[in-house]
């Protein structure tokens, strides 16, 4: 059974990462796949986010990263895909991942929907929340993968220069 854990990752915190490392003993093969959508403005591009997940995934044999753009659907179908894995944090992201699992059931009746909720320890991190407290200058320390807290130490760095 092949399942997609589609996200934007920008950047991936250890919320996800317990949401892969559960799903990828659930399925045969879990793609991970970052939505190409640059109207949301990403602090790393998609190339960064694709080297910084297979930095911490690689320790999962059946974990493969990859990226699209369109519909979801359609990726999972070219991908043979039958699982899409979503993550609830909190009863707010239910109401949005119900209409997007019903809208996706219309446009993919073959594909299911699974909802895993959120570690209690990480329900509370989104990627947005963690690069706002990280450009105030908050400790993420715990919440993102090392390496990733590294790049956005550099990527915060080299913003402060441009604006110098």
């Amino acid at each position: 059974m092949i399942a997609i854990y589609p996200g934007s990752f920008d950047p991936i915190t250890n919320g996800h990462l317990d949401l892969i490392q559960r799903g990828s003993r659930m399925f045969d093969r879990l793609i991970v796949s970052i939505l190409r959508n640059d109207a949301k403005e990403p602090l790393f591009s998609v190339e960064e986010r694709t080297e910084m997940l297979r930095e911490v995934l690689h320790v999962y044999p059946n974990v493969e990263v990859d990226s699209f753009d369109g519909l979801l659907v359609d990726h999972a179908a070219a991908r043979s895909a039958t699982v899409l894995l979503r993550g609830i944090r909190a009863i707010s992201d239910y109401e949005y991942e119900l209409q997007m699992a019903l809208m996706n059931r219309r446009l993919g009746p073959q594909i299911e929907t699974v909802f895993m909720m959120a570690h209690e320890a990480y329900s509370f991190i989104s990627s947005r929340l963690i690069k706002e407290v990280f450009s105030l200058g908050g400790n993420i320390t715990g919440l993102v993968p090392p390496s990733v807290e590294s790049r956005l130490q550099a990527r915060l760095q080299s913003k402060l220069k441009g604006v110098s």
